[in-house]
């Protein structure tokens, strides 16, 4: 590669990170899907990860579509759904082709409601749905009547709850959130304790005010409240925001989105827009619920590494040695290490988003897919772990690498693209 070339590529790069760094991303107001979404049509159901056919989805996803048609009303019942499935009358488009993330399966349907994330920066806007919480739970492929009940609750109750309480405020400032979030102890993937509860004591006051519906109001604070996990959604529906603003720059070989569809594991970058680069996904290493083992997992899934590509989870695992500990990966010199490793793949340190172990650094933002082939060091995901069966659910956490091909696979199109 010339000197010339290297100082181009390194010149949008460095534009790239000045556009990741000056975004603003708040919280400002929640909708149903099918009010934001217009490309989400009847018998549309977006999915985490690159384009995925339903002749190749994992069990999980499988699982939680069956759930979402019979939510919709599309399916009376598990067998109708499987009819829709195997009849190809369903369509699957992933989240991220409408500026849309969701953890693990990552499920959108028309009804859904969705947080709306602006980068009031640069007008962008990202969504993601409002996190059911733990237990059951459609994202990691249950899908038994307590599943469906929840999610009805969620946009009948919840949803107007918090749309109401949103309108009160001038939006809710997300960096600001993540920013003390970090000093306290989060990494805003596997922990979100310190952000969700933040998040809440800037809305209550606006929820008790304006809820349309008071009696509902308890219900509504014990979910928020008892949901440590409520701002991974946030946080990943702020950093899609945040990542989209460096799409699109011409001669920018920084990673813009990483997503997972439990079969496949993708990546895009800045120069090359909306094209996906994907390759087998691994299984993830952790720890697991008593009763389940490495042999009930099904391969890693989700949107949320959408986290990572900003610089947060395992990339922030320095400010979160208690997160190491629960995903199996040690605890304060081992969650300095991942973060250090991090640092070996990205061109930036974050102005805002600091770590308190690393004496104040910035979390390493901007992947690189030159130093990622050629250092041959790959991102560290933290992430949850679901069962491979359909309708189980989660059985574990733990983190896991991403493969190297597909950033070979994205570094050769850059190259091709850049010798026309």
């Amino acid at each position: 590669m010339s000197s010339g070339t290297k100082s181009s590529i390194d010149a949008a790069n460095q534009q790239a990170l000045e556009r990741i760094f000056a975004s603003r991303p708040f919280l400002v107001d929640v909708r149903p899907a099918h009010e934001l979404l217009p490309q989400l049509g009847d018998h549309s159901v977006l999915h985490a990860g690159p384009p995925l056919g339903s002749k190749t989805m994992c069990g999980p996803l499988y699982g939680a579509i069956l759930g979402a048609l019979q939510y919709e009303g599309w399916a009376a019942d598990e067998a109708a759904a499987q009819s829709l499935i195997e009849a190809d009358k369903i369509t699957l488009l992933p989240c991220h082709s409408v500026r849309a993330v969701g953890p693990m399966t990552g499920i959108i349907t028309p009804s859904m409601p969705l947080m709306v994330v602006e980068n009031r920066e640069y007008g962008n806007h990202a969504y993601a749905t409002l996190n059911e919480g733990l237990g059951k739970v459609l994202r990691f492929g249950a899908n038994d009547e307590s599943v469906l009940q929840r999610l009805q609750w969620l946009q009948q109750v919840v949803a107007p709850a918090l749309q109401a309480a949103l309108q009160r405020t001038d939006g809710l400032d997300l960096r600001v959130i993540m920013a003390k979030a970090l000093l306290m102890g989060d990494e805003m993937h596997q922990r979100n304790v310190a952000a969700t509860s933040l998040l809440i004591r800037a809305l209550m006051p606006h929820l008790v005010r304006a809820a349309p519906a008071s009696e509902y109001l308890g219900e509504i604070t014990d979910y928020l409240t008892g949901n440590d996990q409520f701002f991974l959604n946030v946080a990943m529906a702020a950093a899609k925001a945040t990542m989209d603003a460096a799409t699109g720059i011409p001669g920018c070989t920084l990673v813009t989105a990483m997503a997972r569809n439990g079969t496949d594991f993708g990546v895009r970058i800045g120069a090359l827009g909306e094209r996906w680069f994907t390759a087998p996904v691994q299984m993830p290493k952790g720890l697991y619920f008593p009763g389940f083992s490495a042999q009930d997992a099904n391969p890693d899934i989700g949107d949320s590494a959408i986290v990572e590509a900003l610089g947060l989870g395992a990339f922030a695992m320095a400010a979160s040695p208690t997160v190491a500990n629960f995903v199996g990966a040690g605890g304060l010199a081992q969650a300095r290490r991942y973060t250090e490793e991090m640092m070996e793949i990205t061109v930036g340190r974050s102005p805002h988003l600091l770590l308190p172990t690393l004496e104040g650094m910035g979390v390493p933002t901007g992947i690189d897919v030159r130093r990622v082939v050629e250092t041959g060091i790959v991102p560290w995901i933290n992430t949850g772990i679901a069962h491979r069966r359909a309708g189980v659910g989660q059985i574990g956490a733990g983190v896991v690498q991403a493969p190297l091909d597909c950033f070979v696979q994205a570094l050769e199109a850059f190259a091709d693209d850049w010798d026309r």
